[in-house]
């Protein structure tokens, strides 16, 4: 007999099993996630955007960029790229004054790793930057161990006028899928 019993999973989110039930988190439950592939021309570097129909939108790592996919060693996340602070992006009121403008190009982050390599990380959508998530100086292990919830890079609000032609060049998780695993099973189908 099964007692109550608690199982967390963290491939990408985290459901809950209690009792034999499972609970969806938060992000299963609000945010739909979208994907854009190769972003900026850069090859595998994926990006996973969580969407809310409150037009927010979460950037995070995909499962298949190298830094999450290979599991690098990061030795430093700084929000200072192109010659702009992130950090100093302060947004006040409904209206959401002083948020920093973002293209798809934009750079908000550079993941540097032990290993030498760099990756910047670009916002990939159109938008006002709300928030970046200052916690990952302090612990860039999040990016890796909780890419989806705490480990997300930025949040972003894409402008009302532009929010479906922004959802709309977003790859659904399922063409997400068939672009990333259904081409490494050499030939299946």
């Amino acid at each position: 007999m099964e007692t109550d019993k608690e199982h967390v999973t963290n491939d990408q989110s985290e459901s809950r099993t209690v009792t034999g039930k499972t609970h969806l988190s938060v992000v299963e439950r609000y945010y739909k996630p979208k994907y854009i592939l190769d972003c900026q021309a850069n090859e595998d570097e994926d990006l996973c955007i969580l969407t809310h129909s409150n037009r927010i939108c979460i950037i995070t790592l995909a499962s298949t960029h190298p830094v999450v996919r290979d599991q690098k060693t990061i030795k430093q996340i700084s929000f200072k790229v192109g010659g702009i602070d992130r950090l100093t992006n302060k947004v006040s009121g409904k209206g959401k004054r002083g948020a920093q403008e973002l293209n798809a190009g934009s750079p908000i982050c550079k993941i540097s790793c032990v290993d030498g390599e760099e990756f910047t990380v670009y916002s990939g959508i159109k938008g006002q930057l709300i928030e970046v998530n200052e916690c990952l100086i302090q612990n860039p292990d999040l990016i890796l161990k909780k890419p989806q919830t705490e480990g997300y890079v930025a949040i972003v609000l894409p402008k009302l006028k532009d929010h479906e032609q922004v959802l709309k060049k977003l790859k659904t998780e399922e063409e997400y899928r068939q672009r990333r695993f259904d081409l490494s099973d050499d030939g299946g189908s």
